[in-house]
């Protein structure tokens, strides 16, 4: 006899109807990484499959992506110099500058969003300026820096800012800052849940953005704390972020849920480079089926609450959702 629970699971068509969770190429926003030159298409070891690219190559990229049905992807620069103030990320003929530029002329359709952050572009790794006597960053005199990062990503054309620092007040002083300069229309999506997890190691290679001493444990997340990143979220919210975030998203479903329960607000979920690669190295060795595994972990992401999908599986993704 079949009970209620195998009848709307016998038929594949049925089970179709009745799908609570869907993925969609619209739920994707795609990372790429640029730095300067011609031609360059850098394939990361420890990331298989992804790259850092010259400007050139980032607008041939968005074109692939747009003919798979991605229309959003979120920037990081690699500049060529870096110093303890990061300068380049407040230059206009800086990396992210350049860049922003030529993808919005070559793809005025694809939704650019920048990163904020200063990791990238310190020659101490850390993600504003330091406080010489804490040996940390100081957060006051960052968050001005914040404001005149997002007016150069504006400027240049973006059309999101996301600021993944983990500095108190960043959101308000960003949006301050750039509704000062006349551009009240950019949403923020903040990096508002971002636990100082193991997970980033990959990303480091990428970005090349590894703190040269310490870690950032002073102002990112512990991932022990659950009811202090409901807050972080819920602060963010406060001073006007239009975009939540949590980061890493596996580990951290629970925390995805808990924050999708308590705003009304679109939730992204960052699927980090640690996760990325140990599912590629482990399809690599033939223990998991590759494929399979990647689309229910981002699944996972939906059905725990997240509308938006920050994931280097994109485009793989894509393909088969086609």
């Amino acid at each position: 006899m079949f009970k209620r629970f195998r009848r709307l699971r016998l038929n594949p068509g049925i089970r179709r109807l009745v799908q609570e969770t869907r993925l969609s190429v619209e739920d994707f926003i795609y990372p790429l990484f640029v730095r300067s030159g011609e031609g360059i298409r850098r394939e990361i070891p420890s990331m298989p499959g992804v790259y850092q690219m010259s400007i050139d190559e980032v607008v041939r990229e968005a074109q692939e992506l747009k003919e798979l049905g991605i229309g959003a992807v979120i920037l990081f620069g690699i500049p060529d110099v870096k110093d303890s103030v990061g300068s380049d990320a407040l230059c206009d003929h800086g990396i992210i500058g350049r860049a922003v530029r030529a993808l919005k002329e070559a793809h005025p359709d694809m939704v650019v969003i920048t990163d904020l952050c200063f990791c990238e572009y310190t020659d101490h790794g850390h993600c504003g300026l330091l406080d010489p006597r804490l040996q940390t960053v100081d957060n006051d005199s960052t968050l001005e820096l914040l404001g005149k990062q997002a007016v150069v990503h504006a400027r240049a054309g973006s059309d999101m800012i996301a600021p993944s620092g983990m500095m108190d007040g960043m959101v308000e002083a960003i949006r301050s800052a750039l509704d000062g300069a006349g551009f009240s229309h950019i949403p923020i999506m903040s990096y508002s849940t971002k636990f100082a997890s193991g997970y980033y190691g990959p990303f480091r290679d990428v970005a090349e953005s590894a703190p040269s001493f310490g870690d950032r444990k002073s102002y990112q997340m512990d991932p022990a704390n659950r009811r202090e990143a409901i807050l972080e979220s819920l602060e963010d919210e406060r001073e006007g972020a239009d975009i939540l975030m949590v980061k890493p998203g596996l580990a951290y479903l629970d925390i995805i849920r808990d924050i999708r329960e308590a705003t009304l607000l679109p939730l992204a979920v960052y699927n980090v480079s640690g996760e990325y690669s140990m599912m590629k190295m482990a399809g690599r060795a033939g223990v998991i089926d590759y494929e399979r595994v990647m689309m229910e972990t981002l699944l996972a992401f939906k059905r725990a609450g997240a509308d938006l999908i920050i994931s280097y599986h994109a485009k793989e993704a894509a393909r088969l959702l086609v």
